[in-house]
């Protein structure tokens, strides 16, 4: 084998190697993304969420308390329930935040300690004050909607980045296939061709 068809060869498989290596980190760097996504979806949307129902469900156990003025709800539930509603938010600490998020959020714990802090006053009036605890009520009821708002926002955003990844990898893999048809033409042309010899 001559030095020129050597060439030849060597030319053609680092050509395909180089395609290779080039698409593989470009299919990694997407399928990264995909991944990232679909963890931020579960891990931060979805969790999130779940924790946002349960507060609001223990919300509504208190703001039923207050309607009915029960007694018993608050010397036996009450304490169990800010337990579990303060616990609920400390887990939702722990998720990704938004920047929109973190203020409802912050808001959200300050109405959640102002709710607990009014409910000693409630109390101490003989469950006949309740203006303080039914604004403190609604103020966290709307701040566990707004943060289910942004949940589903995010969860929005996270599919399409999601999509666009793989949108990438749908094009990249219809470059690659182009590229490798061109690739396979040129180097049988490459390994075919003969140069005539000068007489």
């Amino acid at each position: 084998m001559t030095l020129y068809n050597k060439l030849k060869w060597i030319l053609g498989i680092l050509m395909i190697f180089v395609l290779i290596i080039a698409t593989n980190l470009i299919d990694k760097n997407n399928f990264v993304r995909v991944r990232d996504s679909v963890v931020t979806i579960y891990e931060d949307r979805l969790i999130a969420n779940d924790l946002i129902f349960e507060m609001l469900k223990s919300v509504q156990q208190k703001e039923l308390a207050v309607s009915l003025s029960d007694s018993t709800f608050f010397q036996n539930q009450n304490s169990k329930v800010n337990d579990n509603l303060q616990s609920l938010v400390s887990r939702f600490e722990q998720t990704k935040l938004t920047s929109e998020e973190a203020k409802v959020f912050k808001d959200l714990k300050g109405n959640v300690q102002s709710l607990i802090d009014s409910e000693r006053q409630f109390l101490n009036s003989d469950y006949s004050n309740n203006f303080q605890i039914v604004n403190h009520i609604e103020s966290l009821k709307t701040n566990l909607n707004d943060l289910s708002k942004i949940q589903l926002n995010e969860g929005s955003r996270q599919m399409s980045i999601s999509k666009r990844a793989l949108d990438n990898v749908e094009l990249f893999t219809q470059i690659e296939i182009y590229f490798l048809v061109f690739s396979a033409v040129l180097i049988q042309i490459i390994v075919m061709y003969k140069p005539k010899e000068k007489s």
